[in-house]
């Protein structure tokens, strides 16, 4: 059913920022402010540290109360995403940076197939296999950089070893760096995140195993930081100019059409060769 036409509307975009510990999620919000900046809408941004039930409902209730027109999500999990279903009727929502659900129209990165392609660069490269430190596990997010991982892997008939599950930090993967470290058969290593390739990359450094001519390293998300990591970091770079501009483009078509469509949009990741990584020894 069509919506009233935004001239008799508040011209307002509610916008849920659900994390601001990371970087990607920090830089889609970003994204979305750069890309109202260039229309004439307006945003309001509620942060909510806490998703259960209780926070939530406050929350979607001030959204509703500034007439906002639409409500952008990012990064949620997957409970989250159903209940804010719930809670905003007919107000439109849409999914920024999340995993894959099928309940609310959603623009993400394609992880996956930056994974396989961050995978695939350490193969070629000759080494024998890559090792993966991945996101918390109790996320969505990390699921399909782990998939694309291991499928590249798989493809290749390399062996999979498990993949040590990191916190998103520095810290967390310096301490798995330094078990990495003490392996002999570990020359090369895939972090789902450039924090956590900086942690690798450090303890590497303090046990006397040289990046890249030793052990290659490749992250994820293209942090501004990583090009000027000793040595530059290998990357998988996200569009999140692209992701909030095409979310917005989204959230505007859903306010004035209100078609109610599950629209998927995924925007390509991009692998960014730099020093990190290299042929094995």
């Amino acid at each position: 059913m069509r919506r009233p036409h935004r001239s008799n509307r508040s011209r307002t975009i509610g916008v849920f920022s659900l994390d601001t510990t990371t970087y990607a999620n920090t830089a889609a919000l970003l994204g979305i402010h750069g890309a109202t900046t260039d229309s004439d809408d307006f945003v309001s941004i509620v942060s909510v540290p806490v998703t259960d039930h209780a926070s939530l409902r406050p929350a979607v209730k001030r959204l509703r109360s500034l007439a906002v027109e639409g409500i952008l999500v990012v990064a949620p999990r997957r409970g989250v995403i159903d209940r804010l279903a719930e809670l905003a009727g007919d107000v439109p929502v849409v999914v920024v940076a999340a995993g894959p659900q099928e309940r609310l129209p959603a623009v993400a990165i394609d992880h996956y197939s930056g994974a396989i392609a961050a995978t695939r660069h350490l193969l070629e490269l000759g080494h024998r296999t890559v090792f993966h430190v991945a996101g918390p596990a109790d996320r969505d997010d990390p699921g399909p950089r782990l998939a694309g991982w291991r499928d590249a892997l798989e493809a290749a008939g390399a062996d999979i070893p498990p993949p040590m599950v990191g916190d998103w930090s520095a810290e967390m993967g310096y301490e798995h760096g330094r078990r990495l470290a003490s392996r002999r058969d570990v020359t090369a290593v895939f972090a789902a995140n450039d924090q956590m390739a900086l942690g690798v990359m450090h303890a590497m450094f303090e046990a006397g195993r040289r990046v890249p001519e030793d052990v290659s390293v490749v992250g994820f998300d293209g942090t501004p930081q990583g090009e000027f990591f000793n040595p530059p970091l290998t990357t998988v770079r996200q569009n999140y100019a692209e992701m909030g501009r095409r979310s917005l483009h989204l959230l505007l078509s859903e306010i004035e059409v209100g078609n109610n469509a599950t629209i998927r949009e995924t925007i390509p990741a991009e692998l960014i060769v730099r020093a990190s990584t290299s042929a094995p020894a």
